[in-house]
């Protein structure tokens, strides 16, 4: 079935939000505004240093936070995400960036105020692993653009290419208070392609959610996806053996061609085709040969400029592939779904890998056989440790908070308390590190982007909803508001501009 693009429900969702102009900062809490200031310039900075030799993009982020007066949240329970709970506290979001967060804040003149009496503050929460508008939903087979499975190493494919805006699945998202998440292809090779990290916001174009300065992420897959794709067609690999020897030859070849395109010391005058005006290959002089997508990809994760992501669900397999990454230099950014992670957790704490995991999904198939429900709370460790929920799920994004409870809930029966300051950072602060962008977001503090949800309550408790959310300040969702629920010309199209609320 053809859907029509969506203009008419986003424009006129840009429409009510650009009501509002955007004021010159006050002089009130002049401390926390200098602060302010200076966080954004550094990461100005950070957004405009030089592009990494293997990681340019042509396809550039165009997207730009829509304009909101100030904006003060007043008398609630702030959870910041870095591991504070303030009472009776405010949050000043101004310009598109959280001024201030404090008991008793001034605010200038102008200054939108919301009660947040009973109510909890949060930073947006972020989900690593979505395949939203690659799979979207609901879900046809026109539009299953996850998996490009016609070789196991497909590291030239990009998720973002596949992104289609109008997926009903982001608005249902941002009712659970996702403000960012990143898209990843499926796991059905050894190396499915980039990821790319979006900012939940409605738009005609891929380009116009994509967080701005964002890197890319690489998708691999080790276990049993691989060996289910291509072992039936007798077509290596069959084997975990084949998987491992898979993703050395690639590596190799990367390797090879990472020497051959960096520019020898003694040569420092050279140019190379990633330092040409139109960004092409000159494959008869200095290059050592033609571009190659496919090694662009992995020569950025071996340089660090794109962060690997990995989809695993063995302690052993997740051992190895540290191994691996030893072996030819790259870092890995976050194990994914890691049912075993427990296992090995210590390493991981150590090793500074993420574990972007289920609350308690398990044995729907053989390598997700040993997983156990405190997996999270073991992953979570005191020094070090980094432990994010993830969805993986259409569904289960709209819920990660509920998801984080689950675990808070497995923890204490296992003797573990987890007070809810320190479990925020599982959806917000951790996420934000494993996408290279806590710089940016994933936090409550001075400088950084206004990603903000007010829930009702607690927000790890069955009852709680979020009743406004906002990004870059901008109050992109209320529950309470219609016109602040936005929807997809899809759903427009079949009868169900409600903006999916329920």
């Amino acid at each position: 079935m053809l859907r029509a693009p969506v203009v008419a429900a986003a424009a006129a969702f840009a429409t009510v939000l650009l009501c509002g102009a955007a004021t010159a900062r006050s002089s009130a809490g002049s401390s926390a505004g200098s602060s302010a200031l200076s966080s954004a310039a550094a990461s100005s900075a950070a957004a405009t240093r030089a592009v990494p030799r293997f990681a340019q993009d042509p396809y550039p982020s165009t997207y730009r936070p829509i304009a909101s007066p100030p904006v003060l949240i007043e008398h609630a329970t702030v959870l910041d995400g870095t591991g504070q709970r303030l009472e009776n506290a405010d949050v000043l979001m101004q310009d598109g960036k959280v001024v201030a967060v404090g008991n008793g804040l001034q605010a200038p003149e102008g200054t939108i105020r919301v009660d947040g009496t009973g109510k909890w503050v949060t930073p947006g929460i972020i989900d690593v692993h979505s395949h939203l508008g690659v799979y979207p939903s609901p879900g046809v087979n026109a539009h299953a653009d996850g998996n490009e499975m016609v070789s196991p190493v497909t590291p030239n494919v990009w998720a973002e290419h596949s992104v289609w805006p109008q997926d009903p699945g982001f608005s249902t998202a941002l009712a659970g208070g996702i403000t960012s998440l990143q898209v990843l292809p499926g796991s059905g090779n050894l190396i499915g392609g980039r990821g790319v990290t979006l900012k939940n916001v409605p738009a005609t174009s891929y380009q116009a959610m994509k967080f701005p300065g964002a890197p890319w992420g690489l998708k691999m897959a080790c276990g049993e996806n691989p060996k289910r794709v291509y072992g039936g067609k007798n077509a290596p690999p069959m084997t975990r053996m084949g998987n491992v020897a898979g993703y050395r030859a690639a590596f190799i070849d990367a390797s090879e061609y990472l020497r051959k395109n960096t520019p020898k010391r003694s040569e420092p005058q050279r140019r190379r085709w990633w330092q040409s005006s139109n960004g092409t290959a000159d494959s008869e002089k200095d290059t050592g040969g033609k571009r190659d997508l496919k090694l662009d990809t992995l020569a950025g994760a071996i340089n660090g400029d794109i962060l690997v992501h990995i989809h695993c669900y063995r302690a052993d397999e997740m051992t190895t592939m540290l191994d691996l990454a030893k072996e030819f230099g790259f870092k890995v950014a976050a194990f994914h779904h890691g049912v075993e992670a427990y296992k090995i957790a210590d390493r991981l704490a150590a090793e500074n890998v993420c574990g972007a995991l289920w609350a308690d999904w398990w044995g729907f198939k053989m390598e997700a056989f040993d997983g156990i429900q405190e997996n999270i709370a073991l992953v979570d460790r005191p020094e070090n440790g980094c432990a994010i929920v993830h969805s993986d799920s259409e569904e289960g994004i709209q819920r990660l908070n509920q998801e984080a409870a689950k675990v808070m809930a497995h923890a204490q029966l296992a003797g573990i308390d987890i007070p809810p300051e320190r479990a925020i950072r599982w959806l917000t602060g951790n996420a934000a590190k494993s996408l290279g962008v806590l710089d940016r977001t994933g936090t409550l503090e001075a400088g950084k982007m206004a990603d903000v949800v007010l829930w009702n309550g607690n927000p790890f408790s069955v009852y709680a909803r979020a009743e406004q959310v906002y990004i870059d300040g901008a109050r992109v969702f209320d529950r309470n508001d219609p016109s602040r629920q936005p929807s997809s010309d899809f759903l427009l199209g079949h009868g169900g501009a409600s903006g999916g609320v329920r």
